[in-house]
């Protein structure tokens, strides 16, 4: 698509993250579509990140970790210089406009964008490509997309590696624990769309669970928005009330619709859904997130390389 002497530029998305606790406001209002949230749901926000963060935002870093890994990634597969890495965030900065147009001023003329969603639905990644495209077009970039790369083989080999090893923690209990496969929600009109984000986030699981040799699994929705309107479901307490009437002692959570250690991982997994399962009798346990892992990075860069062909 180009040569090193002009390298083909990436644009690495996510959702974004407060930097400090002074951020959060501004943050949670943006994602308001600029009306600023009230004092009990602000409250709500900076108690969830005080509980995991003390002040230190795991994402954030996270995110300039995965960019910098798939940086590297990318030059030993294509070559020192073949392309260039840019972030663009959909709540904070630097946004995804500005990712694109940091391209645009260091002469970059066609682009590959990625997020690092692996499953495509409509209203996450369509909006992030949305947003994308109508800034690189503005800017004079020809842009190519990963829509999702849900099975690829790197991905779907890390993500049962640590199936696998979430299960070991239950030792004797290993073959008895369940493992819960789950993602965020979305509205439940995604359904009427037709929209691929369930049946993708199926496939995942699927392909994870078949690889890792597990066959006593589900999965199940967490993170709904609060919205007034229904989003997809059951949600993961639900489920888990579900599992520890049936008499199930050993869960393990395997949220493969994230790929990084952040607010819904650490507070809606980790704090919130293992005191409501203790409750229950159940014990809980989390495969560890991908983050910066060298397969997943190589899933992303192999996706990068094969969409800058076409």
């Amino acid at each position: 698509m180009s040569d090193h002497s002009n390298p083909v530029g990436v644009l690495v998305m996510s959702y974004g993250t407060p930097e400090s606790m002074e951020g959060v406001e501004a943050y949670y209002t943006h994602i308001r579509r600029g009306h600023p949230p009230t004092a009990e749901q602000l409250e709500d926000l900076t108690s969830r990140y005080r509980a995991i963060v003390g002040g230190v935002f795991p994402l954030r870093e996270n995110t300039n970790r995965q960019a910098a890994a798939l940086q590297r990634t990318l030059d030993e597969l294509a070559g020192a210089g073949a392309y260039k890495c840019y972030q663009g965030l959909k709540h904070a900065a630097p946004f995804i406009e500005d990712g694109v147009a940091a391209m645009a001023e260091d002469g970059v003329k066609e682009a590959v964008a990625i997020v690092l969603t692996p499953q495509y639905s409509s209203m996450s990644v369509g909006g992030y490509m949305k947003r994308a495209k109508e800034e690189a077009e503005k800017r004079g970039i020809r842009l190519a997309t990963v829509e999702s790369y849900h099975l690829h083989p790197e991905l779907i080999s890390a993500l049962a590696k640590r199936v696998s090893e979430g299960l070991d923690k239950f030792g004797d209990g290993r073959g008895d624990a369940l493992v819960l496969f789950s993602a965020h929600s979305l509205p439940e009109k995604i359904l009427e769309l037709k929209d691929p984000y369930p049946e993708q986030l199926l496939e995942t699981s699927r392909a994870v669970a078949g690889l890792a040799g597990v066959e006593r699994w589900q999965f199940t929705w967490q993170s709904a928005g609060q919205t007034g309107q229904p989003w997809l479901g059951p949600d993961i307490l639900d489920t888990l009330d579900a599992l520890a009437r049936e008499g199930t002692k050993n869960v393990l959570v395997a949220p493969v619709g994230f790929v990084s250690d952040h607010l819904e991982v650490l507070y809606d997994i980790d704090i919130e859904a293992r005191r409501f399962s203790e409750e229950r009798g159940i014990r809980l346990e989390r495969i560890a997130m991908l983050n910066d892992d060298p397969q997943y990075m190589k899933a992303l860069a192999e996706s990068v390389l094969e969409a800058s062909k076409r």
